[in-house]
């Protein structure tokens, strides 16, 4: 076995022995992007949940002056800084989608450059070694989930990395100027996404580690956070400033039990969902999120190396503390250098900051990129250099393949206009409103005549007396028709079978009562969720088509049944609203994200008489 293992090493030295030249640098920074970007473009459109929640609504609602005029369509997170979800919103408006999914592919694929520096800044004279390293980071299970999607983790984190690149390439001979810039661009990060605020505390405290005289650490430090303040006051200054005057509350609607506004509950963070349950979990948690990804993810994420990064840091602190214990002199071989203990310990306070505030597994994108240079600092750092190159090389490739073949959050097949949905024509749109009382459904909303007001109840905003106080009454001030707003089912197969029968005819299996047997026999032997049916004789001269192909009846679905329920289901919540809605005036509209269907129902309501008491 050994001897195997020795070949594939060898052959492996053999086949990247071109990194090593000089300007293997160079071209990987060209090829690396533009090959995430071409990666992005086979994945498809983004259809994940966030997007059509928020993505595409808050920048919309920030153009079109919204704010005034909705409440909370995309629920709490309708109040987040759309500043980061602009480039997006503004590709895909105006190019084709496929424009927008390489760009974006394209942008966070130059994570590669700034890691890659990075690496060569902690390993001068393995090269090789530090562009593996690099490549390895973007292919963690985390990035590659978002990679060329809207969800912002990825093109963020390109901030966070130059900043700590900076930091860690000056040392503690940075001057004032390059600590600014490290913060201001780590204060931008997390102003536009607040949480990356996690990060810049983390290398806040980490410059404190510098072996420097102490107050030249704290001028360290000191700097790098006025950059910081500088850098979220650039990108998020004025989106505070606007949620102050509006609501009382910087940050609305969360961290409401610090700033206490009246128009949301006092609470804090609200998506805590995620967190560890004990300490005991909390302690281990690398371990428990590994054998069960859902405690962190909504999508199955396949990842192991966080708990290898855990063991190997717990068993480096064990050894340096031993051998300070035993007054055992460590070589310098078995240490890691002074920049990537600065590297250890941001990692190290940004992954507990996080597991207390989020606990959520796309928010640790930047140190997943990382991750693979911290592995190998840290054998370095517990054995000798040889079998240390073989214990992290090994690891980190099955580290690497384990994540294949690795999901994302929702995609869909290209179509030249990202975004389609019919809404109908209101007669009186400055005096209608909609309802929406389940998310994801905030993207439709610039279909509609701009003058339609669209107001969340009970789809998961923290909503106080206050806020309800003034929804009402916003609504009663428009007497116009007043809808709600509902999902229309869909059974998410059918797009599947229409694919296939598309294939089927292109082959010219369906064209003959023949061709349609020996399609049916095929099928009988593969398991594709469709049957052949027979079409009637008028249909089949018609269509030129002897059959067609139907989804297998374990896989239909009663779609007027499932909109019924939920017609019956919204009523009692609808209620709770003063709220009575009316099925009878029910119509369902087309809408669809790429290739993918989410047909809405808009079905007017009424308001019921107030209870007497």
């Amino acid at each position: 076995m050994l001897t195997v293992f020795q070949r594939l090493e060898a052959w492996f030295l053999r086949r990247s022995a071109m990194l090593d030249h000089p300007r293997a640098p160079f071209y990987a920074a060209l090829l690396v992007p533009l090959l995430l970007a071409l990666q992005s473009l086979l994945l498809g459109q983004d259809d994940g949940w966030d997007m059509r929640n928020y993505h595409l609504y808050n920048p919309y609602a920030l153009l079109n002056g919204r704010l005034a005029l909705d409440f909370s369509p995309a629920g709490f997170q309708s109040y987040f800084n759309p500043l980061l979800d602009l480039p997006y919103y503004l590709l895909t408006r105006y190019a084709p989608g496929a424009v927008a999914g390489f760009v974006f592919g394209w942008l966070h694929g130059l994570n590669f450059i700034p890691l890659s520096m990075l690496a060569r800044q902690l390993l001068p004279e393995r090269q090789r070694a530090a562009l593996l390293l690099a490549l390895a980071g973007c292919l963690g299970a985390g990035f590659l989930s978002e990679l060329g999607n809207s969800m912002g983790d990825n093109l963020t984190s390109l901030l966070v990395l130059w900043s700590v690149l900076l930091v860690l390439r000056h040392g503690v001979a940075a001057s004032v100027r390059t600590l600014l810039l490290a913060g201001l661009l780590m204060g931008a990060a997390a102003g536009l996404k607040l949480t990356n605020i996690n990060y810049a505390v983390a290398l806040c405290l980490a410059l404190l580690v510098w072996p420097q005289a102490f107050w030249r650490r704290i001028g360290l430090a000191w700097w790098f956070g006025v950059g910081v303040l500088a850098g979220l006051a650039v990108t998020a200054g004025w989106w505070w400033a606007t949620m102050w005057r509006l609501y009382g509350n910087p940050l609305f609607p969360q961290f409401n039990d610090i700033f206490r506004s009246p128009l949301a509950a006092q609470l804090g963070v609200l998506d805590t969902e995620h967190l560890p349950h004990t300490l005991t979990e909390a302690v281990f948690w690398p371990f428990v999120f590994t054998r069960d990804i859902a405690r962190i993810a909504e999508v199955p994420l396949r990842q192991f190396i966080w708990p290898l990064l855990m063991v190997l840091l717990v068993a480096y602190v064990a050894r340096r503390l031993w051998c300070r214990y035993r007054a055992v002199t460590v070589t310098a071989a078995a240490t890691v250098p002074a920049a990537a203990q600065v590297l250890l310990v941001f990692t190290l306070v940004a992954y507990l900051i996080w597991l207390k505030l989020f606990s959520i597994y796309r928010y640790l994108v930047p140190l997943e990129l990382l991750a693979p240079l911290l592995v190998w600092l840290l054998c370095h750092g517990l054995m000798t250099a040889g079998r240390a190159q073989r214990v992290a090389g090994w690891a980190l490739t099955a580290c690497v393949l384990y994540t294949l073949p690795f999901v994302t959050w929702g995609h869909s097949g290209w179509t030249a206009q990202a975004f389609r949905a019919e809404a109908p024509q209101l007669a009186q749109p400055q005096a209608s409103v909609v309802y929406m009382v389940r998310t994801p459904m905030a993207w439709l909303t610039r279909f509609f005549q701009p003058e339609v007001a669209f107001m969340a109840i009970g789809s998961g905003f923290p909503e106080s007396g206050a806020y309800l106080q003034r929804l009402r009454a916003q609504a009663a001030a428009r007497t116009g028709q007043h809808y709600v707003m509902l999902p229309a089912a869909v059974n998410i197969r059918q797009s599947g079978a229409e694919r296939k029968l598309a294939l089927a005819r292109a082959l010219g299996l369906t064209a003959s009562a023949a061709d349609c047997t020996r399609l049916a026999g095929w099928l009988g032997k593969v398991r594709f969720q469709v049957e052949v049916q027979a079409l009637e004789a008028a249909t089949a001269a018609a269509s030129g088509q002897a059959c067609t192909l139907v989804l297998q009846p374990q896989y239909r679905a009663d779609l007027v049944a499932e909109d019924a329920a939920l017609q019956a289901e919204v009523q009692g919540h609808l209620a709770h609203y003063g709220l009575m809605l009316q099925p009878a005036g029910c119509r369902t509209y087309p809408a669809y994200v790429g290739t993918e269907a989410h047909p809405y129902r808009l079905c007017p309501v009424q308001h019921l008489p107030p209870v007497q008491p």
